[in-house]
């Protein structure tokens, strides 16, 4: 928790009527999130919400007018990607609330960079609606189903196209980064008998280090980390490539972006799994689309050393029309939407109440970032 100090020159960071600035600007129109401004009023009665609608579309954020004062009073500001212009401009702000999983997209900014405001993610929010992604496209590619549908469209009735399904039991999959998504997908993914492997950047040896300390909707996930089989972590090539060689049927991208996890798979990559597991390895990216080098990936799709892959993330998105990527074999491609459900909002506020409660009662945030690390 960082005090933001004050003083007679300071403009105070409560409203006229005595109650704390609570400035939401988010993608959804206010109608569309009264259920979780109704949440954040019941749970503080100390609060004021001034709620502005940000546009974005396709990568392109539209300027939001919020006046001098008001940002002046701010004490709690939850955003999706939009930030005030400088650190000065919210000098009475105790929290940022990000209702994204990441904050990559903002790692340059001045309130990131110069200030030591606390930046939380929404980081857990994700988890069901990508783990459903993930295991649907697994299962489109693993019984073949383009084609199933695709022959539908023609009104072609062909069974000898279905009798190459692969079914999941008994199969193996390497979850690379194993927060909230990736334990999520480990939950359904055990259910339907694979074996699980996770890797970490840091090692989790004990039973505690491997418990999720996040947000987790209930129900989901893997709180205490006992689903995977094997645990494997480093951040060294060899590290990663120990894990890689583990005979892996679906590998799921879900690490953060930096500078380290930049092309973290490229050609290298792609020949030990071709090596380690000859019936191909399916990738599936809902992290980042840098973490891939791309062209490596294309190379790798035509001369088989993959069985496929499943990108809800690009490099650069939107992808363009161009693209060599679009035309890749055995590629399926969704435009960064797997983190979309029609709960998103409210789960989103759920976070940035229970860390008001903690920044309001001194306990450790949830999801903070470290600016170091970078996630």
């Amino acid at each position: 928790m960082v005090a933001m100090g004050g003083g007679l020159d300071l403009p105070s960071r409560e409203a006229e009527n005595g109650k704390e600035l609570v400035v939401c600007a988010l993608p959804w129109p206010e109608e569309k999130v009264e259920s979780g401004i109704k949440a954040l009023k019941e749970a503080f009665r100390d609060v004021e919400v001034k709620y502005f609608h940000t546009k974005f579309a396709n990568g392109k954020v539209e300027p939001v007018d919020v006046s001098d004062d008001i940002l002046q009073r701010t004490a709690y500001l939850a955003t999706l990607f939009w930030l005030p212009p400088s650190v000065s401009s919210i000098p009475s702000t105790k929290l940022i609330q990000f209702f994204s999983a990441g904050t990559n997209h903002i790692a340059q900014h001045p309130i990131y960079t110069d200030s030591k405001i606390p930046l939380c993610s929404a980081n857990g929010i994700h988890g069901p609606q990508i783990a459903e992604w993930v295991i649907m496209m697994d299962l489109v590619h693993s019984h073949g189903y383009t084609k199933l549908y695709d022959a539908q469209k023609r009104k072609e009735w062909d069974q000898k196209m279905g009798m190459t399904v692969s079914d999941r039991v008994g199969k193996r999959v390497g979850i690379l980064g194993y927060g909230s998504i990736g334990r999520q997908v480990a939950h359904v993914a055990k259910a339907m008998g694979m074996d699980v492997i996770a890797y970490t950047a840091s090692p989790r040896k004990t039973a505690e280090s491997k418990h999720d300390n996040g947000y987790i909707v209930p129900g989901t996930g893997d709180p205490e980390g006992t689903i995977p089989s094997t645990w494997y972590s480093g951040t060294t090539k060899e590290d990663v490539h120990n894990f890689l060689e583990q005979e892996i049927d679906l590998l799921v991208v879900a690490v953060p972006l930096t500078k380290t996890t930049t092309h973290l798979l490229s050609t290298p990559e792609f020949e030990l799994l071709h090596k380690s597991n000859p019936r191909g390895t399916y990738i599936t990216n809902i992290a980042r689309g840098q973490i891939i080098d791309q062209k490596a990936l294309i190379t790798a799709l035509e001369k088989g050393h993959i069985s496929g892959a499943a990108l809800d993330v690009t490099d650069p998105e939107p992808l363009p029309k161009d693209d060599p990527l679009w035309d890749a074999p055995n590629v399926l491609i969704t435009p960064h939407v797997s983190g979309s459900t029609d709960v998103y909002a409210d789960r989103a506020f759920q976070v940035l109440i229970e860390n008001m409660k903690k920044e309001k009662s001194g306990g450790k945030l949830i999801n903070e970032i470290d600016r170091e690390r970078g996630y």
